[in-house]
């Protein structure tokens, strides 16, 4: 019998340990790569995330989207860095000036410039959007000319010193007409008409929300890629973190190291 992540959802809102345990050793990875990217020194933030998402009653477990794992790795992703402890930049940059510069770009421009934020390099970021890193690199050189026209004290590293800050900020400015994940990952799967992807992009143009948006389920599809369940051993600290018992195997099981 294949245990799905939608019926993992289903378990976890209902306090089964089942759930639990599969939450543990299929997404603590996950939580794992997010923090080794995001805050690599900070020692506790796997356990402030876990500590956070242990309740039936989590917004993690709350909804079901078409695509139930990497919209809930997307969620994942959002409450890990919403724990990281962002340190405040020397030179400020609020949402407003950078839509406000970075309004002539194009949505890939924008997409290619934002990524720098999330502190990918020029090769990282052109992966995920499907682009050569010379050609990221060259857009985020302009974007950061543009920014340099908007604030009042500038240097070349200003985005990438307040991503956290306008990461945060893209994802509390979301509008009535903002669009879904599943639209941005229909779009990253080849999946999405002609007709509709030209409607995203007229939205997405004049939206940071749905920039970030984006640029996080394209980070969601290489964070899944190759990662690997967490082994007995390496899961067992986090089930009692958890208050969660491993799950006790049959005999039979044990003897051939099932």
């Amino acid at each position: 019998m294949i245990y799905t992540c939608y019926e993992m959802i289903r378990d976890c809102r209902a306090d089964r340990p089942e759930g639990w345990r599969y939450f543990v050793v299929n997404y603590v990875p996950v939580i794992q790569k997010v923090a080794a990217h995001y805050s690599p020194s900070d020692a506790t933030l796997i356990d402030r995330v876990l500590a956070g998402v242990r309740t039936p009653h989590s917004s993690l477990f709350q909804s079901l989207e078409p695509a139930p794992e990497r919209w809930f790795v997307a969620e994942l992703r959002q409450k890990t860095v919403a724990e990281v402890v962002a340190p405040t930049p020397e030179i400020d940059l609020d949402l407003e000036t950078a839509a406000a510069a970075l309004g002539s770009l194009t949505v890939v421009e924008k997409q290619a410039a934002w990524t720098e934020g999330m502190g990918y390099t020029a090769e990282q970021g052109g992966a995920m959007l499907r682009m050569a890193p010379a050609t990221v690199g060259k857009i985020r050189d302009k974007a950061a000319e543009l920014l340099r026209g908007h604030v009042d004290t500038w240097r070349r590293s200003i985005v990438k010193e307040n991503g956290l800050h306008l990461g945060r900020a893209a994802a509390e400015a979301r509008g009535a007409g903002c669009l879904s994940a599943k639209i941005f990952l229909d779009v990253l799967d080849g999946r999405a008409s002609w007709r509709d992807r030209e409607s995203m992009e007229r939205h997405v143009t004049g939206c940071l929300h749905c920039v970030d948006h984006f640029c996080r389920m394209a980070e969601v599809i290489e964070v899944l890629r190759g990662v690997q369940p967490l082994s007995d051993e390496a899961a067992g600290p986090y089930f009692q973190l958890m208050g969660v018992k491993a799950e006790k195997k049959k005999g039979w099981r044990r003897l051939i190291g099932a």
